[in-house]
């Protein structure tokens, strides 16, 4: 029978905090360079600019259609030697991370806004309204409604994706985990722990999607 020791784990307690911390930093930095990237990449995918369309298309395709463990390994090890320079696993993990999660909201927001009817784009100018300001104005406004789900959804994936960075040595939960078992040589603990501490700040966003979603249905 196995003996669990929790004990011995909580004294190591301090590391998974500065784990979670890492964790949400990186999560709240690659959201918010994600979500510009992703509006960049939307707003090209709409352009009437075909090579535009194409430069945003085959990026959205790179990011989404390989792993992204493959991303975050050739950003820190393989980039460096092709561009002659150095780069720190902190700017290859949020690079890395901020441009994959932007290939995944440049769709739900396009999405977002092309199931906007068109009719409202063209009523829009009818009135004198420029582009800019039915954008502005009369689809995003609707558009956004239509998007929160997806996009909190997405951005709790992207928390778990964090976990990825262990590869590169970056300090999140995962690799602090690892750091409490190489001390503890209780691995079954440690990684219990992180568990759990994972479910505590995935499960309340996961609410907030699934709130989100029961209220849109309630609404059509």
């Amino acid at each position: 029978m196995y003996h669990w020791d929790f004990y011995t784990i909580f004294q190591s307690f301090d590391l998974f905090i500065t784990g979670v911390w890492v964790t949400f930093l990186y999560t709240a930095g690659s959201i918010f360079v994600g979500i510009i990237v992703g509006l960049a990449a939307c707003f090209a995918r709409l352009s009437r600019f075909w090579w535009l369309r194409l430069i945003a298309r085959s990026y959205q395709e790179l990011f989404r259609c390989t792993p992204l463990l493959v991303q975050i390994l050739w950003a820190y090890y393989a980039l460096p030697m092709i561009l002659g320079i150095t780069i720190s696993n902190t700017v290859a993990g949020l690079l890395t991370l901020s441009l994959y999660v932007g290939s995944f909201y440049a769709e739900i927001f396009r999405g977002g806004i092309m199931a906007i009817d068109k009719g409202q784009r063209e009523a829009a100018a009818a009135i004198g309204m420029s582009s800019v300001q039915s954008m502005r104005y009369i689809i995003m406004p609707q558009a956004v409604k239509n998007m929160l789900p997806s996009f909190i959804n997405q951005s709790v994936i992207q928390l778990k994706n964090t976990s990825l960075l262990y590869a590169i040595s970056i300090a999140e939960l995962t690799y602090m985990t690892s750091v409490v078992t190489s001390e503890t040589y209780r691995p079954l603990e440690a990684y219990s722990m992180a568990a759990v501490l994972y479910f505590a700040m995935l499960f309340p966003l996961t609410q907030i999607a699934d709130h989100y979603e029961r209220r849109m249905r309630q609404s059509d």
